[in-house]
Order: C-alpha cells, then sequence, then structure tokens
C-alpha cells in the first residue's frame, strides 16, 4: 500500500473521530446511551415507512422491494409479498389484530397482510395512485391520503369512502386519528392541518408559518395535534384552535421528516439534512446525533417502553 493511500486513510479516520466528538459536544449522548442498529438483508432495500404491532413487532415497508420488513426478537425478517416492486411505501399501520396495512402505489391498491402471511389487495379504482401517510382508526378503518384522488379516503369493510378536499391548494401527506375519532391529517402544498370529524363534517386550519409544507402528523393523550412543518423548519403544536410553532435550533432547513409521540408525552422527530433525530419536551428541544453520517431517518415510531 502507497503512503499517500495510508495517509489518505489516517486522515478519513482522523475525521470521523472528530465528527464523532463534534456531534456528541453539539447534541450529546444518545436519549440512554444506546443506539441499536440492524442492517437489511439485501443490499438493495430502503427502509421507508414504520409501525409498530400490539405484541412489540417492528413492522417496515422497503422502497423498490418485493417484500415488506419485520424485527421481532431482535431479529430482522424479510416477507416476500410475491408482488412487483412496491414504489414509495410510505403508509404503513398494524391493526388491533396485528393485520398490516400499507400503501401500494404501483398496483393503485391498499393492501394488507395478515399475521398468518394471508395477503389482501383493495384497488383504488384509479389508473395511477400517489399515496401519503396511512393510519389504523380504533374502530379499525384504515384512512389514508391519496393525492391523485384529492381526498382523505377511509377503507373499512373493503369500502371506500372518498372524503375530496375543496381546497384547491390541497395536498394530502400525512393523517392520524385521535382517540375520539376525529381524523387530523395535513395539506402539503395547502399549508393547513385538515380535520374529518366522526360525521363527516371537514375543517381546515391555517399554519402560522407561510410556505413551511406541513407533512407528518400526530396526537398525544392529551387530545394535542403534533406535526412537522418540512420548509418551516420547525414542529408544530394545534390544541384548542391555537397553533405554536417550536423553531428547531442550530439547523437551517433541517429537512424534517416523521413524528412520533412517546409514553411520557415527548415528541420526536427526524432530521434527514443533519443525520439526527430530535426530541420535544416541555418546550425543550435536543437534538441526537444518529451513529452513521449518512443517515436519514425518514419515519419515527414509539412503543410501549418508549423506545424510539
Amino acid at each position: 500500500m502507497s503512503k499517500n493511500r495510508i495517509y489518505s486513510l489516517i486522515a478519513a479516520a482522523a475525521m470521523a473521530v472528530l465528527a464523532a466528538v463534534y456531534a456528541y459536544w453539539r447534541y450529546g449522548p444518545p436519549p440512554n446511551g444506546e443506539f441499536s442498529e440492524y442492517a437489511m438483508l439485501e443490499k438493495t432495500d430502503i427502509p421507508t415507512a414504520l409501525a409498530i404491532a400490539p405484541n412489540g413487532s417492528v413492522w417496515f415497508t422497503m422502497d423498490s422491494a418485493n417484500a415488506i420488513g419485520r424485527l421481532r426478537d431482535g431479529k430482522l425478517e424479510r416477507v416476500v409479498t410475491g408482488k412487483r416492486n412496491n414504489v414509495e411505501p410510505i403508509g404503513l399501520g398494524v391493526d388491533a389484530n396485528g393485520v398490516v396495512w400499507y400503501t401500494d402505489a404501483l398496483d393503485q391498491a391498499i393492501a394488507s397482510m395478515s399475521p398468518d402471511g394471508k395477503l389482501v389487495s383493495f384497488p383504488l379504482d384509479t389508473p395511477i395512485a400517489r399515496l401519503g401517510r396511512l393510519a389504523v382508526a380504533p374502530d379499525g378503518a384504515v384512512w389514508f391520503a391519496e393525492s391523485t384522488a384529492y381526498s382523505i379516503t377511509r377503507l373499512k369493510d373493503g369500502k371506500l369512502t372518498r372524503h375530496e378536499i375543496k381546497n384547491v391548494r390541497g395536498g394530502p401527506y400525512g393523517v392520524t386519528v385521535d382517540g375520539k375519532g376525529n381524523v387530523w391529517a395535513t395539506l402539503q402544498s395547502g399549508n393547513q392541518l385538515l380535520k374529518i370529524a366522526p360525521d363527516g363534517a371537514m375543517t381546515e386550519y391555517e399554519v402560522p408559518t407561510r410556505g413551511s409544507s406541513p407533512t407528518d402528523i400526530a396526537v398525544d393523550q392529551e387530545g394535542s395535534v403534533w406535526f412537522v412543518e418540512f420548509r418551516g423548519n420547525k414542529v408544530g403544536r394545534f390544541a384548542d384552535g391555537n397553533s405554536t410553532e417550536f423553531e428547531v435550533p442550530g439547523t437551517n432547513w433541517a429537512g424534517l421528516s416523521g413524528i412520533a409521540i412517546a409514553p411520557d408525552g415527548s415528541v420526536w422527530f427526524g432530521l434527514l439534512r443533519h443525520h439526527a433525530i430530535g426530541r420535544l419536551r416541555g418546550g425543550q428541544m435536543k437534538i441526537f446525533q444518529l451513529p452513521r453520517p449518512d443517515a436519514r431517518p425518514y419515519t419515527l415510531a414509539a412503543d410501549k417502553a418508549g423506545n424510539i
């Protein structure tokens, strides 16, 4: 090996150490002092959406793959769906019976996989489909953002019910359901939150920061609605008809994505461009650097023990 090659390796190692020291100094240690990583079983698999089943299994979709993944008892599994590769499968949820639901834009469908491995597909009756996030309601209904139909759509007992967005700016992306059965969604290009009441009434709420592009959304145990503002570089909270925004410190357009509420009420989110995850608790925000410098945390979930 040449001296130049040796010097290059030494320099690269030194830079990696400096990066790690800087990350620790700026962001602090991981929440509990430990990160665990699980390498994909296929090098071409790209984990995308994430959801946790009632039994604690962690399910995830994979972009450009004919399979979905599961992490169970510390072991990673690749469950082949038997179909062609899925594209942008960013919608995923698990119902109370352990049935996994996910978006399948390439087949213009919502698909499900039961605990025994049975696959069922529900066509969307559209020639093309662009689908956003997906959530499972307490009554078992599956809600998802359907951009091509300009709708937040409900799938229950095999029947589709579309709630079309009247605002021409629209752009549905994120969706969640609160404890009262209200469905909350983000209208990304419309810069709004959307509420669909159990009787189907729809109400839109403006996000204070113009052009902030709200994306992922979640509801905490008290009924407050939390959302990330992709272009606004903020985390928003909507409660009692009012919005409060929390700017992510020390970053410039961090590319916020994914949001999860931990059992202790902490709000967690990903920073795509900074390879980190953030925590908002008690009005205080803290950033935790991920182990590898090329990490892009697109989706987050919290389990019953508070692990993210």
